[in-house]
């Protein structure tokens, strides 16, 4: 502290004592929690569960990410267009059931999944049979009727 000029630490970019502490904090927590592992094996338990939904369900188109981070397209079956009402609908249904999944991309037809990395094993899976059954029980009539919905709304 003593070697920076009078104002050399009023910029954002200056090294702010207390940022930098903190950012050090952090490094070590994920050094030390072996988060970086955890992400890839979140990571494992996510492809594995959504790739067997993508072979059962022709609306599951890509399935992609890196980490715990994982996005799931839904399309309609056999045209493979972008289904943002399906997305909207699962979405709705995931959430009344407690799980949370954000929609996003160009056409708002990918569901995007971020667990904490704290998150169990036996949770992790639990969500994902959530994710499953909502996708199983949302036709294609009723993404439909919501789309409507919203049109006329």
């Amino acid at each position: 502290m003593d070697a920076a000029p009078s104002g050399g630490l009023g910029g954002t970019y200056g090294g702010n004592p207390l940022a930098c502490a903190a950012a050090l904090g952090v490094i070590e927590t994920i050094v030390e929690d072996r988060l970086l592992e955890r992400a890839t094996q979140i990571e494992g338990v996510l492809l594995a569960s959504l790739k067997r939904m993508q072979a059962d369900d022709d609306r599951v188109g890509d399935v992609r990410g890196r980490g715990a981070m994982i996005a799931v397209e839904l399309v309609h079956p056999g045209s493979g267009e972008p289904d943002p009402a399906l997305a909207r609908s699962v979405a709705t249904g995931a959430h009344r059931q407690g799980v949370i999944v954000l929609t996003c991309g160009t056409y708002g037809n990918v569901l995007r999944l971020l667990p904490p990395l704290s998150i169990s094993d036996d949770l992790l899976v639990e969500g994902l049979e959530v994710l499953r059954q909502v996708l199983a029980d949302t036709d294609d009539r009723s993404s439909r009727r919501e789309l409507d919905q919203e049109t006329v709304s």
